[in-house]
């Protein structure tokens, strides 16, 4: 008699938990399930057409090409999200360009190459006042001068690696992120310029709010990248910098004011020994519906090389015609000034640079940049895009950019 109640104990013990694994199966199935209805699937396809006309180059370069791009993200579960996405870049037009992969060196370059390749995909947890994401992904700090994704680019720049957030205090905010390998805007595949970097690098931003409109970041930029066979130092480890600054955003009375100062030197297993620093100061405001804005931003030299940026969103910075992508060994000073406005629904923008040798004072040439977009909806935007380059040194040489772009995000 013992033995028979012995097993029905058993059989409603094994019953109970049966019952309690449904019903925990059922509750992690419901949750699967709504995450990934919560799900969102979105299309971004962006053609562009780049011209180039520069001395020294006797043919111009057309390049006509669009990226193709898919973008899935789930919905939470449990704090958790997971993001892929894929991009395509092909050649569709105009095909009269070096991309620094193709071999047609007869051609300015056009820094667009063709190719499929993951843009991202990582695993994001998010909890009240803190998050973080591991995996391949794109990093932007502040306005990217330092630290960007290059989006300009058909090809993306990304990063394999960690990234946590936490708002420490209403009024602090901190960002680390650690990555491995940078998927740079050359690739997928390797040619004049490695596609990938592989190192070990840092990033750190402190946030704080001092008051309403006034913002000061404190941030420090450990990059450290290793040599690669096959690429020269200039092309690899001499990248490596370390690079420590303060900047301010904020409102004085009717003027946005942005500043900034950095100090960098070499970092990791650079071969370059040097110091250099960095100063920025831009202020502007509006005057009825026109928008008005100058600037004065310095990359000084240090010992002959020049205060580097080599992960930063290059193309906002010191003129739309990238001509001074590698900071020259006697640093550069950019005084620009500009002016936005609108013409019925399209958004106007001029602007002038004038640029100087850090140390010797000598003039690099100037350059006129000038921009009109169009939202036509919120799915489709057209753009215009002109840059004017006329050297005054014999390092750099005139050059004549226009884009046509066209996106349509769905």
């Amino acid at each position: 008699m013992k033995s028979v109640n012995g097993y029905r104990w058993v059989l409603g013990s094994l019953l109970l938990a049966g019952g309690a694994a449904a019903q925990a199966a059922d509750g992690v199935t419901d949750s699967l399930v709504e995450a990934v209805k919560g799900g969102t699937v979105a299309l971004d396809f962006r053609y562009r057409y780049e011209g180039v006309d520069q001395d020294g180059i006797d043919k111009d370069a057309q390049a006509s090409t669009l990226r193709s791009r898919i973008t899935a993200t789930s919905g939470s579960l449990h704090g958790f999200t997971v993001l892929g996405e894929a991009d395509n870049v092909s050649v569709v037009g105009a095909d009269k360009y070096n991309s620094t992969e193709n071999g047609k060196t007869q051609y300015p370059v056009v820094a667009d190459p063709s190719g499929t390749e993951i843009n991202q995909v990582y695993l994001k947890y998010t909890a009240d006042s803190a998050n973080g994401i591991y995996g391949r992904q794109r990093i932007n700090y502040s306005n990217q001068r330092f630290v960007g994704g290059v989006a300009w680019r058909q090809n993306e720049q990304s990063f394999d690696g960690f990234r946590a957030n936490w708002q420490a205090l209403e009024s602090i905010n901190l960002d680390y992120s650690y990555t491995y390998r940078v998927h740079r805007v050359f690739g997928p595949d390797d040619g004049v310029n490695p596609a990938e970097w592989d190192g070990d690098n840092q990033f750190l931003y402190v946030d704080w709010k001092v008051a309403e409109g006034h913002n000061i970041g404190a941030f420090g930029y450990y990059i450290d990248v290793d040599s690669q066979h096959g690429y020269s130092d200039a092309k690899t480890v001499n990248n490596s910098s370390e690079t420590w600054g303060l900047e301010y955003v904020g409102k004085v009375s009717v003027l946005d004011v942005r500043a900034a100062y950095a100090s960098q030197a070499d970092a990791g297993n650079s071969e370059l020994d040097y110091n250099a620093d960095y100063y920025f100061l831009e202020v502007g405001g509006k005057v009825a519906a026109i928008g008005l804005k100058a600037g004065y931003e310095v990359l000084a030299a240090g010992d002959g090389v020049g205060f580097a940026t080599p992960l930063a969103t290059l193309h906002k910075f010191q003129g739309w015609a990238d001509q001074f992508l590698t900071t020259p060994g006697d640093g550069v000073e950019d005084l620009y000034f500009g002016v936005s406005g609108a013409l019925g629904p399209v958004q106007l923008a001029a602007i002038y640079h004038d640029f100087q040798a850090e140390e010797s004072g000598g003039d690099f040439g100037d350059e006129i940049d000038l921009a009109a977009t169009w939202p036509v909806n919120e799915h489709f935007t057209t753009e215009l895009k002109a840059a004017v380059f006329n050297a005054d040194s014999d390092s750099h040489t005139d050059t004549n950019k226009v884009w046509l772009t066209l996106q349509l995000k769905l």
